[in-house]
């Protein structure tokens, strides 16, 4: 695989120098690589799945609980796809419940969290001072916001979305932030150098540069504000969503119902990862002409 790789990029340089141009970008292969990624997923939820089978079948012949397998509970999702009701409403309607609540909270923080981080790196003697109250909310676990956004907001929506807002800001505020400051001091001396405005210095070298650790930090915040999600809907008195749902099955003992929840959850996070941030951070470093090494 190394050795075909190599040839590629032998094969770029040579195509590069025969044209005369004075760069090239090496394309991977995106098949090759599309499939690739399609038998990890694969073997790693198969591996999920294997390990939660058998500690099912311990559980339940050394304490005799109705540990839900994984047979039982996907013949339960599949009863919950054709529509059957699941805590007075359907699994569509607790999954869009939560994905409401998950995407403002989350949007809202996504744009603070780049406005915030891009001023902060952009200007170094305030970025010492301005990134301690961002420190200290990124110290206090989400859980620990549900008694301040109820003192604020009450029971509901509202305070859901802003305990997913204050867990998803901080890391997209210090990666932007990071991200900014670690761009080579050369590249803004060249391009100072070349006449770029300050326009042409921040959109052709400080973002490119910065764009990958920003990544990092919206999925950092993404999984963030998805995890608290989950339990603020338990505490916070709505009744429908997913973890609403979680919660309520505790008091019925409707085990599968719970599992149920948690194989959307997971289906969600795993596709949000993969269909779009490993797409974008692949696409990025295509365009920044780095190779993917796998």
């Amino acid at each position: 695989m190394k050795t075909e790789r190599r040839f590629e990029r032998g094969d770029a340089v040579s195509k590069a120098l025969k044209e005369g141009s004075s760069h090239f970008t090496f394309v991977p292969e995106k098949r090759r690589l599309l499939l690739k990624d399609l038998l990890n997923v694969t073997l790693g939820v198969l591996f999920v799945i294997a390990a939660w089978w058998v500690i099912a079948e311990m559980i339940i012949y050394t304490k005799g609980a109705l540990f839900p397998t994984p047979p039982e509970t996907f013949d339960a999702f599949k009863n919950a796809l054709y529509g059957a009701n699941i805590n007075g409403e359907t699994i569509f309607s607790h999954t869009g419940a939560s994905l409401y609540r998950w995407g403002l909270g989350y949007i809202i923080a996504l744009v603070l969290g780049l406005a915030i981080g891009l001023f902060f790196g952009t200007m170094p003697r305030l970025h010492e001072t301005g990134m301690v109250p961002v420190y200290i909310i990124q110290m206090i676990p989400g859980l620990a916001w549900v008694p301040i956004a109820m003192l604020i907001f009450g029971l509901g929506e509202t305070s859901t979305i802003f305990i997913i807002l204050v867990t998803a800001l901080p890391p997209i505020v210090i990666n932007t932030a990071g991200g900014i400051r670690e761009v080579p001091p050369i590249y803004t001396r060249v391009a100072q150098m070349s006449g770029r405005d300050r326009w042409a210095l921040f959109s052709k070298v400080l973002l490119p540069g910065a764009a990958l650790s920003i990544i990092n930090g919206m999925r950092v915040g993404l999984a963030n504000g998805w995890r608290v999600l989950i339990a603020a809907e338990m505490v916070v008195g709505v009744s429908v969503g997913l973890g609403a749902t979680i919660y309520s099955s505790r008091f019925s003992l409707d085990f599968y119902t719970a599992f149920v929840c948690i194989i959307v959850i997971c289906i969600i996070g795993l596709a949000i990862e993969k269909l779009l941030f490993v797409w974008l951070e692949n696409t990025l470093r295509n365009r920044l002409g780095l190779d993917r090494e796998d």
